[in-house]
């Protein structure tokens, strides 16, 4: 990033997406810090019933390792982390949801997704 780059109306999408039920937890958030990152694993936290664990599935990117994420995943254990290894999104089911819905049904009716 440079020191003029600019998002231009852009948003952060965090989702998660339950692969036996289809369900979809989502949020839209401003900036992609770990604070935003951390407000949705606490909306993780109370939407999932406990005892269910919650396998969270992200790319390499700070955000997701900052020390104080570290520390709030350390203190819950039903949450396991796994990274992705670089340029392998197509590893994440949620990413390849959001490609599909894109593809399929957002491009043809808009003219930017």
């Amino acid at each position: 990033m440079t020191h003029d780059y600019k998002r231009h109306g852009t948003t952060t999408l965090f989702a998660a997406l339950n692969d036996v039920t289809g369900r979809v937890i989502g949020v839209y958030m401003p900036r992609h810090r770990h604070q935003e990152w951390l407000a949705f694993l606490r909306l993780l936290d109370r939407e999932t019933p406990p005892p269910t664990k919650i396998h969270v599935i992200a790319d390499n990117y700070a955000t997701h390792k900052h020390p104080r994420v570290q520390t709030w995943i350390a203190r819950r254990p039903r949450f396991q982390m796994h990274f992705n290894p670089t340029s392998a999104s197509w590893l994440n089911m949620v990413e390849r949801f959001l490609r599909d819905l894109s593809e399929k049904a957002l491009r043809p009716a808009f003219s930017s997704v």
